[in-house]
């Protein structure tokens, strides 16, 4: 067999091509704000919400978000907060309560376990609980959440001008204390400043992130509750309405803060569960995105295709691609320098790559990252390590079955004071 391993390097640059077309739109995205300013808005109304937060063993935390809630400059009578304390086996529920929750609800199933089943029964007992309620909305949280003073307000501004889907700004707790605390803040920095500010702009749609969104109640009764149960839920309920012709909207004056995962194995776990969710997300929706580009949906089936879909997709074509040329070549004796060549020039590329993602998001949101000077230089450059460790994290989630939503176990509990 004349097998030739020159040839790869030669197809690393047709992958390279391939996803600098299909996403190297984004670049421009950077430029959007600039070009093109958003209309102030009015508040035309102001709404009843009901705020959902499922939390697993959170009684540490949820004391400070329910504090923050209830410390909006919106009318606190008009904020019902639920709880869901799903499957706790601490004193989450008896804190709700202590914290001025609304209502809190206890669900115990082992069998069905995750964050949209905990939504879908919160919402099934709303309607029968409160059957006249008049709920025009409701807001979606974590419990290890914090919202500025103004969340609720700035959002209802947007809501009462007839958005339906709306997500917010992603900030973080705990930027500073560590590299992967600082790798997975900087990323959600990114989405919210450089990917929904412009598509919100542009008007095409956003994508959710897992909390800090608010949803009109036709939209989830029009479903029937919230019937998204993928280890990724927030996806698959972002691709399924941007299909149904709803779209996304951000609200950039709407700050959440978010508590991200401080020790690598923990982080690992939760993006293995992401990495799958989106595997299960690509199975079930990527020949309807590429329909929907081409049926009316356009350029938003296209846009988040790519962002939720295109780069999973290419890392696994090139592990394949890889592994096929180094286990021929192995079995044919010849020399692989050229394909380990190949894959040094990648990493190397792919983190410069990163660098510059990370550094003009570092400095563009310089001064809402709270942390010292040193470490928001130093994370700027461990970010790309961070990003890169998806691949690996891909290659196992291809081989592993079973991943399950399992909680993150919080280190320590801040208030918004304690953040800014």
């Amino acid at each position: 067999m004349n097998l030739n391993l020159e040839i790869v390097p030669y197809i690393n640059y047709i992958f390279a091509v391939i996803f600098i077309l299909c996403v190297g739109y984004q670049f421009i995205y950077i430029f959007v704000p600039f070009m093109k300013g958003g209309r102030k808005l009015k508040t035309k109304k102001m709404y009843h919400y009901a705020v959902l937060i499922p939390a697993r063993n959170e009684e540490k935390v949820i004391p400070h978000l329910i504090a923050s809630i209830k410390g909006q400059t919106y009318p606190s009578d008009m904020i019902d907060i639920f709880v869901i304390a799903d499957n706790c086996t601490d004193n989450t529920a008896k804190a709700a309560m202590e914290a001025g929750a609304f209502c809190v609800y206890q669900r115990e199933n082992k069998e069905l376990v995750g964050k949209g089943y905990a939504l879908d029964f919160a919402l099934a007992k709303i309607r029968e609980d409160y059957p006249d309620n008049d709920y025009a909305g409701y807001f979606v949280f974590d419990a290890d959440n914090l919202l500025d003073e103004r969340y609720i307000e700035e959002m209802n501004k947007m809501f009462s001008n007839g958005k339906r889907i709306i997500t917010s700004y992603r900030n973080t707790k705990n930027y500073g204390t560590s590299w992967v605390s600082a790798g997975c803040s900087l990323w959600y920095l990114r989405e919210s400043r450089f990917l929904n500010h412009p598509r919100t702009l542009l008007n095409t749609s956003c994508a959710i992130s897992g909390t800090g969104f608010l949803v009109h109640r036709e939209v989830l009764e029009k479903v029937g509750g919230w019937k998204f149960f993928l280890l990724t839920e927030d996806i698959e309920f972002t691709l399924h309405h941007v299909l149904e012709g709803e779209c996304i909207s951000y609200c950039d004056k709407a700050v959440l803060y978010d508590e991200q995962p401080v020790k690598f194995k923990q982080s690992w776990r939760q993006r293995m569960r992401w990495t799958k969710g989106s595997m299960q997300v690509t199975q079930k929706y990527f020949f309807k995105m590429v329909k929907g580009i081409f049926t009316g949906k356009g350029f938003a089936c296209f846009d988040l295709a790519v962002a939720t879909m295109i780069p999973l997709i290419l890392t696994v074509l090139a592990f394949a691609v890889y592994v096929v040329f180094i286990t021929l070549g192995l079995i044919f004796r010849l020399n692989v320098d050229v394909i380990l060549r190949s894959l040094l020039e990648t990493f190397v590329n792919s983190y410069f790559m990163l660098l510059g993602i990370g550094a003009v998001t570092t400095i563009s949101e310089w001064t809402k990252i709270f942390a010292p000077m040193r470490k928001k230089i130093l994370y700027t450059f461990t970010f790309p390590f961070f990003m890169l460790t998806y691949i690996p994290i891909t290659i196992v989630a291809l081989f592993t079955k079973n991943v399950s939503w399992k909680p993150i176990y919080h280190l320590e509990a801040k208030s918004l004071n304690d953040v800014r």
